[in-house]
């Protein structure tokens, strides 16, 4: 009994949040899904706005733990890579994609993670991490400079994003 509990306390602990994906899952070599949110700016935001660039659609939440000590892993690729040329693409931006219900949550958290980019779009209900298929958070989708899905999961958090905007880079 002890250990089922511990089991799902580090299962929740790990996986935030679960959300029902009622499409097919996003494919590595496929278009992404063009991304339409409010910003934390109160303006429109989109992922097709970043056509030519590589972008990271990172899904993540004020109130999720692991998403916060992901936050400053993914500032620290920003600011390596964000001037970088790519087979594919020139510079290195984020769209993040905040799964809150709380506006103001959303937007402090922001702020203390020092998330400098520019493209924060609220996905208040869920409807982009649907289209995505995305069933926890944080989770993150790798796109080219034609909006082609290279990578998504695993390889794009903490070192790995590292590597794998590495074997992107123009040589």
């Amino acid at each position: 009994m002890r250990h089922t509990i511990a089991a799902s306390f580090i299962l929740g602990f790990l996986l935030c949040s679960f959300i029902p994906s009622s499409r097919n899952s996003i494919v590595v070599g496929e278009k992404a899904p063009e991304i339409v949110l409010k910003s934390n700016t109160g303006k429109n935001v989109k992922l097709s706005k970043l056509k030519g660039k590589m972008v990271l659609i990172d899904f993540w939440a004020s109130w999720c733990g692991p998403c916060r000590k992901e936050n400053p892993r993914v500032v620290e690729a920003y600011t390596k890579y964000k001037s970088e040329k790519f087979e594919n693409g020139k510079g290195f931006e984020v769209f993040s994609v905040s799964l809150d219900k709380d506006e103001n949550a959303w937007k402090k958290a922001i702020e203390q993670d020092k998330l400098t980019w520019k493209n924060h779009g609220w996905d208040e209900k869920g409807e982009v991490a649907t289209q995505y298929s995305v069933q926890f958070i944080p989770s993150a989708f790798l796109i080219d400079g034609d909006g082609k899905v290279l990578a998504k999961g695993e390889e794009l958090r903490g070192m790995n994003l590292h590597i794998t905007l590495d074997k992107y880079l123009k040589k």
